[in-house]
């Protein structure tokens, strides 16, 4: 399919009342960490919610620059409406708009906002251009006699992206205006300044700062968190809009030169076009419909790292580029785990296939002691390293990628990476990971650290420490070594029969020692802390099948898949624990300490569907071709929290609400994975409204 013809995905949400207007969310990116997002109804419920969080080099980080622009329509008969504004601490929740919002949905990824009112339509349209810190807001007269007075007011509070809203101002703020453009500064703060443009008929702009306080953010009051902040107006700015002249608001912490360089009308019709090529070269099952909106939405989390100069510089001086993989909006960073189980969704099905060569590059550029980093900290150019699994994921990611490029080269400049991360796990290495000479299986722990994917902390206690031989772990153990064992004899390298052995080895003892006849499944952690094995029903086991190497006899695949789809299968992928066991938790909500309770025990991951569909396909390989009937919920799924994305995590009881992360990479990459690799048996393509 070529971009001219390419199909853009268009998901309409129309007819929402308020309340469902403040529990959808939209979000657009910049390719570099960077981001706008908000509610439809434009009032801020998160901390994270602003028309620009620009994204800076360490040690600055990613920054809240514009948090909320108040919009106001005067018709030619002087009547007045309004659209969004605050929400007010101990006052009557009133939000402007509900009534002349007529229409929302995203086009070709990016949100457009539809008003009707006193004979006019009105549709605004908000985007950022692709590696830029700027956000440009297009408005647009479709019908009425016009023209229609808009009175913009937007307003700021400079800080740290994920700082508290109630954190004093960056200093005294300062409005510089010169020739129609503006900068607004936060005197001694650090922060670069925020340079504003507006383009229309009669634009102009009263200053009259004020301060709005008392600001309610309720989605942070809900999770524990301080939810009373206040913002600050410079002015608003003034101007017509007309059908034959669109209004333009633009806001950047570029350089005015960089700024300016494309207008705003030019720089959407690039946009487009890049988000064109992305559907036209993406895998044939992903050109249209739910497809196309996946492509999309893994766009989002496709970035250039340009918090980390470091990781920028070195791939340039060796002739290639830096990319990472935000692990999930609006706080997370980029994760190595998250990173290598996204990068076959993210980049492979959808044709990135020199990207996702990038992203394997920058993080073996960071391993240590045999250990990739378990994920960077926002505005550090180094990385933490507590995890067990991240590096074994690795080996996996680059299977995926030469399976599907079929790159030797880059295999053979990684292959030293590779045979010292495997001679540290067999040595031992960092918070006691290390093969066992006893049986050859994979043993990790060290007091005081969560170790595996299910790594929840809070006050210094470990929910659920795993510590001992997990069983996804020793599954991914068992794959790496495979792996490396074929890789060293098709390059005619020494040593790979001896690293063949050990896999034989740990295969063995990983069916002798994790198999629970009482539950005719498998155990979760042998020789855990304390001793004994935990048989807590967990999906974990379901690696035992899914990975390209299983490590689990085919014999046992049945009786484990019964157990899973029994016990922990909802439309919205797995249960992190099943029913009925003494730690279940139905629910993801409250301060932070209840939220991580419940994170890992008994909360849906929808990432989770992606291995439980590989393992169906293995054990049902007559059905094949009905293995899309399981992603059905997540097309409808697109249509609540974050329109047009995937949730992190969802309630294990139905209905099933999404929580935590509003858009999560595993969660797109692995229903994109499923998607692409299926054709038929699609579940109802009805979208909710």
């Amino acid at each position: 399919m070529t971009a001219t013809t390419t199909e853009m995905p268009v998901r309409n949400i129309a007819g929402l009342d308020l309340s469902r207007m403040l529990d959808r969310e939209w979000l657009v990116t910049n390719g570099l960490g960077g981001f706008a997002t908000g509610t439809i109804c434009g009032a801020s419920t998160r901390r994270y919610h602003g028309l620009l969080v620009a994204a800076h080099p360490a040690p600055l980080g990613r920054l809240m620059m514009f948090n909320h622009l108040t919009e106001q329509f005067r018709f030619p008969d002087f009547s007045v409406a309004k659209f969004g504004g605050v929400e007010k601490a101990g006052s009557k929740l009133e939000i402007h708009g509900a009534d002349v919002l007529t229409d929302f949905r995203l086009d070709a990824g990016l949100p457009i906002w539809r008003f009707e009112s006193n004979g006019h339509v009105i549709e605004k349209q908000l985007f950022m251009p692709y590696g830029h810190n700027t956000v440009h807001v297009i408005y647009r007269l479709l019908s009425g006699p016009g023209p229609v007075r808009l009175k913009l007011r937007p307003s700021v509070h400079f800080r740290d992206y994920d700082a508290p809203v109630n954190i004093p101002f960056a200093g005294p703020y300062k409005l510089i205006a010169s020739q129609g453009v503006y900068e607004i500064e936060g005197e001694h703060s650090g922060y670069p300044n925020l340079r504003l443009m507006l383009d229309g008929e009669h634009a102009a702009l009263t200053v009259d700062g004020m301060s709005e306080e008392d600001v309610l953010y309720r989605v942070e009051e809900n999770r524990g968190y301080e939810g009373i902040g206040t913002l600050y107006s410079p002015g608003q700015f003034r101007v017509n809009l007309r059908q034959d002249r669109p209004v333009v608001l633009s806001a950047s912490t570029e350089p005015w030169a960089l700024f300016q360089a494309v207008p705003a009308g030019k720089a959407l019709e690039l946009e487009r076009a890049r988000r064109t090529r992305l559907i036209a070269e993406a895998d044939a099952q992903l050109q249209t419909g739910f497809g196309a909106e996946l492509v999309l939405a893994a766009d989002q989390f496709i970035i250039t790292p340009a918090t980390r100069p470091a990781d920028i510089a070195r791939a340039t001086a060796a002739g290639v580029e830096a990319r990472t993989i935000i692990a999930g909006y609006h706080w997370f960073t980029d994760w190595g785990r998250d990173t290598m189980i996204s990068l076959e969704g993210l980049t492979l099905v959808t044709g990135r296939h020199a990207e996702a060569k990038y992203i394997l590059h920058t993080f073996a550029n960071h391993v240590r002691n045999g250990l990739i980093p378990n994920y960077f900290p926002d505005g550090a150019n180094k990385g933490v390293y507590h995890t067990a699994d991240a590096t074994m994921w690795f080996f996996h990611a680059l299977s995926r990628y030469i399976a599907t490029t079929g790159d030797r080269e880059t295999l053979r400049e990684l292959l030293p990476t590779l045979r010292s991360i495997i001679a540290h796990h067999e040595s031992g290495t960092d918070f006691g990971i290390g093969m066992d000479p006893a049986d050859g299986l994979l043993k990790q722990g060290a007091e005081g650290y969560q170790l595996t994917w299910m790594d929840a902390k809070v006050d210094g206690w470990v929910v659920t420490p795993r510590r001992g031989k997990a069983v996804e772990i020793n599954a991914l153990w068992y794959n790496a070594l495979v792996l490396l064992a074929g890789w060293l004899k098709q390059e005619g390298e020494a040593d790979g029969e001896r690293i063949q052995k050990l896999a034989n080895r740990a295969q063995s003892s990983f069916n002798e020692r994790f198999w629970n006849p009482a539950a005719n499944c498998l155990f979760d952690v042998v020789d855990k802390e304390g001793g004994g094995n935990d048989p807590a029903c967990r999906p974990n086991q379901v690696f035992a099948i899914s990975l390209p190497n299983p490590v689990l006899h085919p014999s046992r695949w049945a009786a484990v898949m019964e157990v899973v789809e029994k016990k922990l299968f909802t439309p919205v992928g797995l249960r992190s624990l099943a029913p009925g066991e003494p730690d279940y938790k139905d629910k993801y909500y409250g301060d932070l300490r209840s939220r991580d309770a419940a994170y890992h025990q008994g909360t849906v991951w929808g990432w989770l569907i992606g291995p439980f569909v590989d393992a169906w396909k293995k054990t049902n390989p007559q059905h094949v071709a009905n293995s899309r009937r399981w992603l059905a919920g997540f097309e409808s799924h697109m249509s609540e929290a974050c329109v047009g994305s995937i949730s992190e995590v969802f309630d294990a009881e139905s209905p099933f609400t999404p929580r935590a992360c509003i858009a999560q990479a595993w969660s797109v990459a692995e229903v994109a994975r499923c998607w692409a690799q299926s054709s038929t048996g699609g579940g109802d393509r009805k979208m909710k409204g």
